[in-house]
């Protein structure tokens, strides 16, 4: 080690200007890196989708998606498989195991979905496998609103779609509220009926005259002639001439019967941004690309298209996640450059000017450096990147100071600057090596960590580990160097005067006379931390809570509501709701059905974008605002929902009813739901059983139906132009990017349930009415059908109100002993599932980091006592985590803190080692343990003072919540960036404080103990 030391300083040309190159590089690479805000996971999950119109949940369920989980239940790999059946519309969503290769899952699923295809029926559309990637979700959402009809908002958002889709970075952009564009052909009944046309005779005329002919070329030797038969519907001209009836030489058109436009179809919803009708732009970015960049870009152009658009058009940002970045990249910079200037302050204060400049310029050299590794590794710069690097500023100078402080003593004594620094740096360098090994040892296991938790959480320790390694060479290579081409050397050969170090000598002198009481204190101080933190902790949480930028409302409603009925209460609560001066847009959006993701009662949702967080109350607060303004609305239920960051998603309470009998499934449902309604702490109870309604059911006398030259398809087509209309064809004008249906419909006072009984066919008996073989009657509506693993499934989700635990909420629940039907089965899923996964991995990465670092300090001591004495510093800094905790009015994050612990682990070993091998070079020199130990508390005291001090330091932004900005100057309290960290910050500080006292104090008397007991068995051989 010291040959490569010693010819670092000898070259120090070479070697500074290898230093340079890489500060160089690194700020280029900082310049170019992808930034977004959360990190490109690839989640284990895709879903097919499946479409047949018209079909009834109960058919979809049975002809769509029995047949398609029977093929792909035997792919490899699957962890879950959960599939839905509603109107029209089926899926299964196929969650995959761990460590799953994303592209030979997807071809696999591909494989089985083609060979499922000819077991569907043949009138269904072709099965769509969709993969679910971050990478794709939108970055910025643009919202269009004004006082225009919807089909000028659409045009316009179409238009501005096609220009923002040509931008490099951008890779689509989706419209909502786009609608369906169709050709409606508008016909009377009683038209119909006097020309006696057939719907199959109209369906095979309009399909065979709406065909591309490949009629093909004639070479008549002359030359070559191509011929060309125009037969495809290319405008309205086209529509009004197709025959819809002959007989004999004369023919009808559509012309003559009916009449004809271009439209929408029927709305399934409605939305408008700050009251106004209004479309939004969704905008994504390829991926790898820089989000700030691609977002100014598309800022750009809609600012060049502004003038462009109608008078009273809006554009509104709804969400613009480059924002966020941007005041993440802000924080970081103002934390890296607050733990720089803090080092400085604190190793000029003991140092002096030229090893604080030296150890100061190790920060930004291992930053940049670590920065250029991340950057050629394909990562981003992402939130989990940005805090992986605040939380190792304070690390970085950990074997600077040692080094540096050794160096100091070395230049004091006489020494000249090469050669103290070349000493400092060799007999420093093992003591060094082992304490970053242990501590990366400590991190390395983290990089295994699965489920996307895992894959959202390995940057950390990805980044940590690089940045530790940089660090590493700027303490042993490049800190030398400097320090041996500094040419200084102090005047004056003076001892190295440490502020306390007199009273830390009395206090260590004390203590060490008495090391087994000592001992004793410790674990009784330990105790009653524990104890204190048992009565009065703030409780258990899987992600930390974060001050929103965004909120949602939902609004539930009951009953068989048109979307129009829908539209309007909707409505109603928006307009209480609007004039608030804190909500910067307010987006509310009705449906006729409720996606997957939302209860099946929500009608509507409003998304409210804020205000800047330090322009406004905490959005608890104006949740309560917006409670008094909504409340009286009657047959109502509004539920609050506000951002969810990090992987975690959806309510925290989630149990999972499945069997086979949908009546034992629904009275299971109902007796958990009154179990949590009455033993408390649940909140916004939800499940997904079908709401309650009506439904028509048209049923068919098939043998009197043959005997009147009729059949189900005829009766189906006559009801088609009741409901959505009759699809004739489709054809692709210029101005839409898909296929336009075709369709044909009765005028809009025809749709009634009474024209049902006043339809006809025309069969070969002539007309006769539907009423003659068809019933109508009433049946309970079905609306959507969900299973998992192949059973009917029933899911009940809550929110756990405020108070209370989850754990302990569903401890209780357990307690109830609810007795369910035979032939039911109940799960617990949803984020306790994922608390008890993410915690049996933290507990298993532990214990590989503990032995991990067992075998690095047995190497390094060849003493199992030494090693023991060092690992149970780790555990004896877990009580002050918890005061950590308890302090700051933290909860028990499973994720953050969990990972604070194994992180503080690594950490908290590395002063140990220092003092240890101090100790172990004083026994070996000849003193007896009592003044080694003594005089090694004395020695370490500065460099495990300076270490410890730095990484607190560093880390005390985000315990405190505070953002200082040097630069403006300015200072921020409570920013929301500071929020996710303090959990993991608080932990780390708290146990690295408390570590720092047992170093100073317990491990000099641990170490005499050490040696009575050597002592006392020696003479107990003799």
């Amino acid at each position: 080690m010291r040959a490569m030391i010693q010819a670092a300083v000898e070259r120090s040309r070479a070697t500074l200007m290898a230093f340079i190159f890489l500060l160089l590089g690194g700020y280029g690479a900082y310049q170019a890196i992808p930034k977004e805000a959360n990190p490109d996971v690839t989640i284990p999950m895709m879903y097919v989708s499946m479409g047949l119109e018209g079909i009834s949940p109960e058919d979809a369920e049975r002809l769509l998606v029995r047949p398609m989980e029977q093929e792909l239940r035997t792919l490899a790999g699957i962890k879950k498989m959960s599939s839905t059946a509603s109107e029209g519309h089926a899926s299964v969503m196929l969650e995959f195991d761990a460590g799953f290769d994303p592209r030979r899952a997807l071809q696999d699923v591909r494989e089985k979905v083609d060979s499922a295809r000819s077991k569907l029926p043949e009138e269904a559309d072709e099965p769509v496998v969709h993969e679910i990637n971050v990478a794709l979700f939108p970055v910025l959402s643009v919202a269009l609103s004004g006082p225009l009809s919807e089909a000028e908002l659409v045009i316009i958002a179409r238009r501005l779609k096609e220009e923002i889709e040509g931008i490099p970075e951008v890779l689509e952009v989706d419209i909502g509220g786009d609608r369906e564009d169709v050709l409606e052909i508008v016909v009377d009944p009683q038209v119909l009926d006097s020309y006696g046309i057939d719907y199959t005779q109209l369906f095979n005329l309009v399909s065979r005259n709406n065909r591309l002919v490949a009629a093909g070329s004639l070479d008549t030797g002359a030359g070559r002639l191509a011929v060309k038969v125009p037969g495809v519907i290319e405008d309205l001209d086209d529509v009004l001439g197709l025959p819809v009836k002959v007989d004999g030489d004369r023919v009808v058109t559509f012309g003559d019967v009916a009449s004809i436009r271009r439209d929408f179809k029927d709305p399934t919803g409605f939305a408008r941004i700050n009251g106004e009708p209004g479309v939004v732009l969704e905008v994504s970015k390829r991926a790898g690309a820089n989000i700030i960049n691609t977002i100014a870009q598309v800022k750009g152009l809609l600012e060049q298209a502004g003038p462009l658009l109608p008078e009273g058009v809006e554009v509104n940002y709804i969400m613009d996640q480059s924002l966020q970045i941007e005041t993440m990249l802000a924080d970081l910079l103002n934390n890296v450059l607050t733990a720089v200037v803090l080092v400085l302050v604190l190793i000029l204060a003991t140092m002096g000017l030229r090893s604080a400049v030296m150890v100061g310029l190790t920060i930004p050299g291992a930053f940049l450096a670590g920065i250029l590794v991340i950057w050629s590794i394909g990562f981003t710069m992402n939130i989990i990147v940005l805090f992986s690097l605040i939380l190792v500023a304070g690390m970085l100078v950990d074997g600077a100071i040692v080094v540096s402080e050794l160096a100091d003593r070395n230049l004091h004594d006489g020494q000249l600057p090469a050669d103290a620094w070349v000493n400092a740096a060799h007999r420093m360098s093992w003591p060094v090596i082992a304490s970053t090994a242990t501590t990366l040892a400590v991190f390395v296991p983290l990089l295994f960590w699965p489920g996307v938790v895992g894959e959202f959480m390995k940057y950390l320790p990805a980044t940590v580990i690089i940045c530790l390694l940089a660090s590493l060479a700027m303490a042993l290579v490049f800190l030398p160097t400097m320090g041996g081409v500094s040419r200084h050397k102090p005047r004056y050969s003076r001892p190295v005067m440490v502020p306390g170090l007199e009273l830390y000598r009395a206090v260590l002198s004390r203590l060490l006379r008495r090391p087994g009481l000592t001992l004793v204190g410790t674990l009784v101080i330990i105790g009653l931390m524990y104890a204190a933190y048992a009565r009065f902790n703030h409780g258990v949480e899987f992600f930390p809570a974060i001050e929103p930028d965004s909120a949602q409302l939902q609004v539930r409603a009951r009953g068989d509501l048109s979307v129009y009925e829908k539209d309007a209460i909707l409505r109603e609560v928006e307009q209480r709701l609007r004039g608030l001066t804190e909500v910067k847009a307010l987006y509310a959006r009705s449906f006729a059905m409720a996606d997957g993701q939302m209860g099946t009662d929500v009608i509507g949702v409003l998304q409210f974008q804020f205000t800047d967080w330090h322009r406004r109350r905490p959005a608890n607060a104006i949740k309560e605002t917006m409670t008094e303004l909504t409340r009286g609305i009657p047959g109502v239920v509004l539920e609050f929902r506000e951002q969810q960051m990090g992987p975690g998603a959806g309510k925290p309470v989630e149990l999972r009813v499945s069997g086979t009998d949908d009546g034992a499934l629904s009275e299971a449902t109902d007796r958990i739901r009154a179990a949590m309604q009455a033993l408390g702490g649940f909140a916004d109870i939800e499940d997904n059983r079908t709401l309650p309604g009506i439904e028509w059911r048209i049923r068919v006398d098939r043998e009197a139906a043959a005997r009147l030259g009729a059949d189900v398809l005829s009766v189906g087509n006559a009801v088609q132009l009741v409901t959505n209309g009759l699809k004739l064809a489709s054809y692709r004008p210029e101005d839409a990017t898909d296929e336009v249906d075709i369709r044909v419909r009765l005028p809009q006072s025809w749709r009634s349930l009474d024209q049902f009984s006043r339809l006809t066919l025309n069969t070969s008996r002539g007309q006769v009415p539907l009423s003659h073989f068809v019933t109508l009657s009433p049946a309970p509506k079905i609306g959507t059908l969900h299973r998992v693993d192949g059973r009917r499934t029933i899911t009940i989700q809550a929110d756990i109100a405020e108070g209370y635990r989850l754990d302990e909420r569903l401890a209780a629940l357990a307690g109830r002993g609810i007795e369910l039907p035979a032939g039911v089965g109940l799960m617990v899923a949803g984020e306790d599932a994922d608390q008890r996964e993410a915690a049996q991995f933290l507990t298993t990465a532990f214990g590989v980091a503990i032995f991990l670092m067992t075998l690095i300090l047995v190497t390094q001591f060849n003493s199992l006592y030494q090693t023991a004495l060092v690992l149970s510093a780790i555990v004896f800094s877990t009580a002050g985590v918890l005061m950590g905790l308890l302090l700051n009015g933290q909860s028990f994050g499973i994720v953050m803190v969990g990972m604070g612990i194994i992180a503080l682990a690594g950490i908290v070993v590395n002063n140990n080692i220092v003092l240890i091998d101090t100790y172990n070079q004083l026994r070996a020199d000849g003193l007896p343990p009592f003044e080694a130990a003594l005089e090694t508390g004395c020695l370490r005291l500065r460099p495990v003072l300076l270490t410890a001090i730095t990484t607190v330091l560093g880390l005390m932004p985000m315990v405190l919540g505070v953002n200082v900005d040097l630069l403006a100057p300015s200072l921020g309290i409570g920013a929301p960036s500071t929020q996710w960290w303090t959990q993991l910050s608080s932990a780390i500080a708290g146990g690295l404080g408390f570590a720092t006292l047992l170093t100073l104090l317990l491990t000099p008397c641990m170490l005499v103990l050490g040696a009575g007991r050597k002592r006392f068995h020696r003479r107990a051989d003799s």
